[in-house]
């Protein structure tokens, strides 16, 4: 791969670390962008999901104190996360990359349309939370929900986060800071299992993933810093915009041109 490439991702996967630590939706730059490279689409996700796996870490680091209340959850939701990460991976692999490829258009607008209810959801889980009206089950229940979910997160994951709170929100009775730990944990065990997985896959082009990382990483730190200045409903509409156009441009591409 040429070394313009090279810097080209690695400026982008910079962005794209600042915007998750900002906003969220950072895959929305940097999954088209290894889809443009010419990577198959199969290649682009799973190297994709390394890539961005620094800025995972050192957001769930972050918040690891907040989750000393909540051992007993973890106890739950953290082998519902590996089960489905890896479940979503295998199956991500198995997924012929001209199957994946008619796919990408719509995983693209789908992250791009979570990511642009992620404010009213935020709203509607707070008017929820404070008025204690989380379904009354057992919280062991939680395991299946959130298994599904992370099976999406190890197959694509763009967007896991927002439909992690949807569902966390629903059943546990909780703060929506104890819930926002809680749902960064999952998913980065999610992803984290289904990078083990992609790693001896074959797929990962290394070369471009490494640089990735470590743009994603520097981007993160940049983004931590400034997070208090930046107006965080523009820069999501931004990357939301972004990916719709995007996702039309593939899905005209895809199924209109020949």
């Amino acid at each position: 791969m040429p070394i313009l490439n090279h810097i080209v991702a690695f400026m982008v996967a910079i962005a794209a670390g600042m915007i998750n630590a900002m906003a969220g939706g950072g895959t929305l730059l940097t999954f088209p962008l290894l889809i443009a490279f010419g990577l198959p689409a199969v290649s682009a996700n799973v190297t994709n999901t390394l890539a961005l796996l620094p800025g995972g870490l050192a957001g769930t680091l972050a918040q690891a104190n907040d989750l000393k209340d909540q051992k007993k959850r973890l106890w739950i939701v953290m082998p519902a996360a590996i089960l489905g990460g890896l479940t979503g991976g295998i199956l991500l692999l198995r997924t012929k990359d001209a199957l994946f490829s008619n796919l990408v258009p719509f995983l693209i607008l789908l992250a791009a349309s979570l990511l642009a209810i992620q404010a009213p959801l935020h709203n509607w889980l707070t008017h929820r939370q404070s008025h204690g009206a989380a379904m009354a089950i057992p919280e062991a229940w939680i395991f299946l929900p959130v298994f599904l979910c992370s099976i999406y997160g190890g197959y694509f994951g763009a967007g896991l986060g927002i439909i992690l709170l949807a569902v966390l929100g629903l059943v546990l009775n909780n703060s929506l800071a104890h819930l926002n730990v809680l749902k960064q944990i999952i998913a980065f065990s999610t992803n984290f299992t289904a990078a083990l997985l992609f790693v001896f896959s074959g797929k990962v082009v290394w070369s471009i993933a490494m640089v990735m990382m470590a743009g994603a990483l520097l981007g993160g730190l940049m983004g931590g810093r400034l997070a208090s200045k930046v107006n965080h409903a523009s820069l999501r509409w931004i990357v939301v915009t972004i990916g719709f156009i995007v996702g039309m441009i593939y899905l005209v591409k895809t199924y209109f041109i020949a």
